[in-house]
């Protein structure tokens, strides 16, 4: 009769599961890459409270004020002026592409103004379609035309104090005044859920035929590769579409979420996007052999998108590296566009550098799916 316990029978049943754990390279790959990454990316690529954000200065008239302003901005670390010397007009245009995080208007008469004690006024524009991005930079501007004038004028520091007191920062939060934070949130989450969803549903399409057995009778079709492609992955625009109606419904009716834009702007941007997820998923599923491995992939792609992508931390709080990272994952240039058309009103001419990348990615997709599609199961 056999022992109830037995170390040998142990030492062999580790045996084998190492081993097995050994064969399955993506779930090994899991447990050691999915630590590393979190580490990595909170540890170095997350930051909730931005610095050097870019704006845009719009004056006719660069004099010392001025330049004493400029530099009073820059040196609290929040302020890195990309744009000097605009119009108005052109502030708006780069404000409304998320270009640039602030405008600081001054008056061609700032100078004559200070000089008179005639109460010149400072006008800073900031982006707070995410309130998390802009509010550290936005608590410093109640000192800073002080602490500037008092510099320039140098010896003279008490007329400069008397001076400064006198000049009105006036700050204006655009496309979010009230610092919502679901109007920043639940746009995200439409791009979120849709990738969440449609890659992983479809990254199980091919891997599902196999396990099932049924990849056999799918091969000896009279079909060409790109015929199947669109036969799997076409069905799951239908999935999207409801997606994308209740999430839409929802923002409007529970969250009271403005919708400014133009709604057919909106959802051919959808369209490209889910168009490229289904691709990328089609593509997870010929890298995959079973339904666990697809699910695996799909977690370790969306695991960066979420923290990237400028969904849950501030985009330009992260380091350069970080955000190159970023601009190759699509759920960040779809982010861009929800927010643009619904909280900005955002035209055709604002996003169309946010839809011909989406395309891009549709293009990469497709030939990658297309260039992966095996004729045979060895």
């Amino acid at each position: 009769m056999n022992a109830v316990f037995s170390l040998t029978r142990l030492r062999a049943m580790l045996a084998k599961e190492f081993i097995q754990m050994r064969r399955d390279r993506v779930t090994f790959a899991m447990m050691l890459g999915v630590p590393l990454m979190l580490l990595v990316l909170f540890g170095f690529a997350i930051n909730t409270n931005p610095k050097h954000l870019p704006a845009a200065l719009v004056t006719a008239h660069q004099g010392p004020y001025e330049r004493a302003i400029v530099a009073a901005l820059e040196a609290t670390g929040y302020y890195h002026f990309t744009h000097v010397g605009i119009s108005a007009t052109e502030g708006d245009a780069l404000l409304a592409r998320g270009d640039v995080s602030f405008v600081v208007t001054i008056p061609a008469d700032f100078d004559r103004r200070v000089d008179r004690g005639d109460h010149p006024t400072l006008l800073i524009e900031a982006d707070a379609t995410d309130p998390s991005a802009s509010s550290g930079a936005v608590s410093t501007l109640g000192t800073v035309a002080q602490e500037a004038l008092q510099h320039e004028e140098g010896t003279e520091a008490q007329a400069a104090a008397q001076k400064a007191s006198q000049v009105e920062v006036v700050t204006h939060l655009r496309y979010n005044p009230e610092g919502v934070t679901q109007y920043n949130i639940v746009p995200g989450l439409l791009g979120v859920i849709l990738q969440m969803t449609m890659v992983m549903m479809t990254s199980m399409a091919l891997t599902r035929e196999t396990e099932r057995g049924t990849m056999e009778n799918l091969l000896a079709m009279p079909a060409s590769p790109l015929e199947i492609m669109l036969g799997k992955v076409l069905p799951f625009f239908a999935v999207g579409a409801v997606q994308l109606t209740v999430i839409l419904v929802a923002a409007k009716v529970l969250f009271q979420v403005p919708f400014v834009g133009s709604l057919w702007l909106l959802l051919s941007g959808v369209l490209i996007f889910v168009m490229a997820l289904v691709l990328l998923g089609y593509t997870i599923s010929t890298l995959s052999r079973t339904q666990m491995q697809a699910m695996q992939l799909t977690f370790f792609f969306f695991l960066p998108s979420i923290l990237l992508s400028g969904f849950m931390f501030p985009f330009q709080g992260m380091p350069l590296w970080a955000q190159d990272l970023g601009e190759a994952l699509p759920l960040t240039h779809f982010l861009r566009l929800v927010r643009a058309v619904m909280l900005k009103g955002a035209g055709f001419t604002d996003v169309r550098p946010t839809l011909a990348a989406l395309i891009a990615f549709v293009v990469i997709f497709a030939v990658l799916a297309l260039t992966r599609f095996r004729r045979t199961l060895d």
